[in-house]
């Protein structure tokens, strides 16, 4: 696939620049002129649909002169916060900001169109239109654009892990993801050969640039098949929807089904891996009082984020049986280039930062940066087996993140979010974000691993 032009994305970005510029210039002509003449045409195109040949009261000129007003002042607002999402999407060279902006416009466009269809004003028509041509192919370049490079260039300042060993042949599941992208392509970089399992080839493929083997289903891959290590983060996100049965069983079945069809394949093939590198998550603790300091050996804690986690982690189980060694990973919340640290940050970035609730819940974050580097010492080091905590070692409270990261990114702190109004909206799911655990990386610890990133302020630092 060819490398996309490099002077193509500052010219979508000013042309998005000048198209926020356009909107606020409409929104000041529509709220100041509509007296001015200077809308004469476009008000007595509106008054010939819905008046025809019958005279015009004053009064419904001025209703109209009125209206338009008030929308040229909210489209005022919305030129602002575009040309926000634009400059963060250009600055960070973030995909979720140019993924705002077409949701927003996704949002406007289909609802103006059928109005005005079912009214016959082939103005407005003719206009969005206009504004879908001229804004969405720019938007959707840049958001794919800035994807797949963020999962190369944003973690090219780091040496790669993966280069100077043993060629390998690794299995990944959950490969078009946010840890799964960036190691599959440091594993391409260091010259490891790659099968990525997906649901989307077409999405992979782009990815990885042609670079990597793709396959929807395991039924493609013989009994022949030789991997040498096969690492499973295959899972549907588990913020999103709010956690119904239907719900529950999707993500269920994302993991615990995954893993077990990988179990059947693991049990008919004729070349077993040496490693199996688990995905887990602290979720399999529960919820924990802030005090309480948690290692691998604490057990199961309760509520369906546990009973998740310990169901995936069963399901990976039999692999042992078979004499591969291994290694399944606690991952706690992992900050990287994009990721959830984008959303998390997005409003103090615009100047909106609070903590959520009272602040007390315990944060147990990982750079993903040290997360590639504990994958990469596994593949080589066999004293490496069993559960590890995959979270640093500082673990802070929801109101130390928020004051740091409006210290690192100098914004004010002060728009608290409130947990009653979320937790009576998402239910159980809102532990995500109102509760939380104290974890401690003891093993990985004990095993002489240090951490790139020991510290919340460094990692905000490296990424911000």
């Amino acid at each position: 696939m060819p490398a996309p032009s490099p002077s193509l994305r500052p010219a979508l970005v000013l042309w998005l620049y000048a198209a926020a510029l356009a909107h606020l210039l409409g929104g000041l002509t529509l709220t100041w002129a509509g007296h001015s003449g200077l809308l004469d045409g476009y008000l007595q195109s509106l008054e010939q649909t819905f008046w025809g040949s019958d005279p015009v009261p004053a009064a419904a000129r001025e209703q109209q002169v009125w209206w338009i007003a008030l929308f040229g002042a909210t489209l005022q607002s919305y030129s602002l916060y575009m040309l926000a999402l634009v400059h963060i999407g250009n600055r960070l060279k973030a995909p979720m900001a140019w993924a705002w902006v077409i949701a927003g416009i996704l949002l406007w466009a289909p609802q103006d169109i059928w109005f005005s269809v079912q009214k016959q004003v082939w103005s407005h028509l003719w206009l969005d239109g206009f504004a879908l041509l001229a804004l969405l192919p720019p938007l959707v370049w840049l958001y794919r654009h800035d994807r797949r490079k963020s999962s190369v260039d944003n973690i090219g300042h780091e040496p790669n892990p993966f280069a100077g060993g043993a060629f390998t042949r690794v299995l990944v599941t959950g490969g078009t993801g946010f840890i799964g992208g960036a190691l599959v392509n440091q594993l391409l970089d260091a010259g490891h050969a790659v099968s990525v399992l997906t649901r989307d080839r077409t999405k992979a493929a782009s990815l990885f640039e042609g670079r990597a083997r793709c396959v929807c289903s395991l039924s493609q891959l013989s009994d022949d098949e030789t991997f040498d290590v096969v690492i499973n983060l295959a899972g549907a996100p588990v913020a999103g929807p709010r956690w119904t049965a239907k719900r529950q069983s999707q993500l269920l079945a994302s993991r615990v089904g995954t893993t077990e069809t990988l179990m059947t394949w693991l049990k008919n093939t004729k070349h077993q891996p040496a490693l199996w590198i688990q995905a887990s998550a602290i979720g399999f603790y529960g919820v924990r009082d802030a005090s309480e300091s948690l290692d691998e050996r604490v057990s199961k804690g309760d509520g369906f984020m546990a009973e998740l986690c310990a169901r995936w982690e069963a399901a990976a189980q039999p692999a042992t049986e078979f004499g591969v060694r291994q290694v399944v990973l606690r991952l706690g919340v992992v900050f990287g280039p994009g990721g959830a640290l984008t959303p998390l940050l997005l409003p103090f970035r615009l100047g909106f930062g609070g903590r959520m609730g009272d602040g007390q819940q315990i944060m147990s974050w990982v750079h993903r940066d040290d997360v590639l580097q504990v994958i990469a010492r596994a593949f080589n080091d066999d004293t490496l087996r069993g559960t590890y905590n995959m979270v640093a070692p500082e673990t802070v409270s929801q109101a130390a993140f928020a004051e740091q990261a409006g210290k690192v990114l100098k914004r004010p702190v002060w728009l608290h979010i409130p947990a009653a109004p979320v937790r009576a909206m998402a239910g159980e799911m809102a532990q995500l974000f109102f509760d939380g655990q104290r974890v401690v990386p003891k093993r990985l610890t004990e095993a002489g691993y240090t951490f790139r990133y020991p510290t919340l302020d460094a990692a905000l630092r490296d990424l911000t």
